[in-house]
């Protein structure tokens, strides 16, 4: 399989394809992560939609491989937030800190486009630094936690 990965200067994954055509912003996801963590793994657009299929990691040249390793890596890491410790301001960036299954931490939100609702309460939230945290379900956070969400409902 012909494809060529590399990071453009804003950081962005940029996928070349064997037609040649440039897509930027995709990101590397596995179809099983947990049964079959070498195989099945699809390289999707800004948009959500399928650009490249490898049916494994093998498929993958020596270069474009490791980028994809690092690249599914980075993605797992993925800290859940159970708390808000305080109240963000409206005015972007924004110093959020929050309690999450690793511990307190506080990271900077470049803007409330970098807030995802997902459905059925499930957001993801990535900081200015590329790291994603998981809210399972809003409902279930503490009262403050809630209404600091609020704004993104």
């Amino acid at each position: 399989m012909d494809f060529h990965l590399e990071r453009d200067c804003f950081g962005q994954l940029v996928l070349t394809d064997e037609s040649g055509a440039r897509r930027t912003g995709v990101e590397v996801v596995r179809s099983f992560p947990l049964s079959a963590p070498q195989k099945a793994i699809s390289i999707v657009d800004s948009e959500g939609k399928e650009a490249l299929f490898l049916a494994t990691l093998d498929d993958a040249p020596a270069a474009e491989r490791k980028i994809l390793e690092d690249e599914l890596a980075h993605r797992e890491f993925f800290p859940v937030i159970s708390r808000i410790l305080n109240k963000p301001t409206d005015a972007e960036p924004s110093e959020w800190q929050v309690d999450t299954d690793r511990g307190v931490t506080t990271f900077q939100l470049e803007n409330g486009d970098n807030v995802h609702r997902l459905g059925d309460g499930h957001f993801t939230i990535q900081d200015s630094l590329g790291i994603r945290y998981r809210i399972p379900d809003v409902k279930k956070l503490d009262l403050h936690s809630r209404n600091v969400m609020e704004r993104f409902l």
